[in-house]
């Protein structure tokens, strides 16, 4: 399990707090809250899910289900360079979960997961529509393709030096 501590500023709680205040009593408010809180904080913690459901006087579950439905909300941090592997049919054929588990062990983390210093994330995806390339990984929006799992080294070097 991922290390990462919340730690949010107090200027981020009155810019929640600000958000919420706007969409109190609002039909349908929990989902501008939620996006609001992503942009503020770069993801959902816990810690923020509760003062949301504290304060829209709603359930901390329906907040979480919301949270967890829907894709564009993360639970978990995102780190300055964020990977991206493919796990659709023709990456797996060819073996984007070796590389996948490369990645994992070159940087400690697991699939969902933040690096401690908050400078790698990874996580899976379905088809990016490169299957030519497969298997394919992307870093910063810069795809890499044909991998094995002894490019993951080398090309997390590029990363790991910034």
């Amino acid at each position: 399990m991922s290390q990462n501590v919340f730690e949010g500023t107090p200027e981020q709680m009155n810019r929640l707090l600000a958000c919420i205040a706007e969409h109190r009593g609002e039909a349908g408010a929990l989902m501008p809250v939620l996006h609001e809180a992503q942009d503020i904080y770069g993801y959902l913690p816990a810690e923020v899910q509760t003062v949301i459901a504290e304060e829209l006087s709603i359930p901390l579950a329906e907040v979480y289900g919301v949270a967890t439905f829907y894709s564009q909300f993360s639970l978990n941090p995102k780190g300055k360079h964020k990977i991206s592997v493919c796990l659709g049919t023709a990456c797996y054929v060819k073996g984007s979960d070796k590389v996948l588990a490369a990645i994992e062990r070159e940087l400690g983390i697991r699939c969902g997961e933040c690096t401690p210093d908050k400078k790698f994330s990874i996580e899976n995806c379905r088809c990016v529509g490169a299957c030519g390339l497969a298997p394919v990984v992307i870093i910063d929006g810069e795809v890499y393709g044909k991998l094995t799992e002894r490019d993951v080294a080398g090309i997390l070097d590029k990363y790991i030096k910034d």
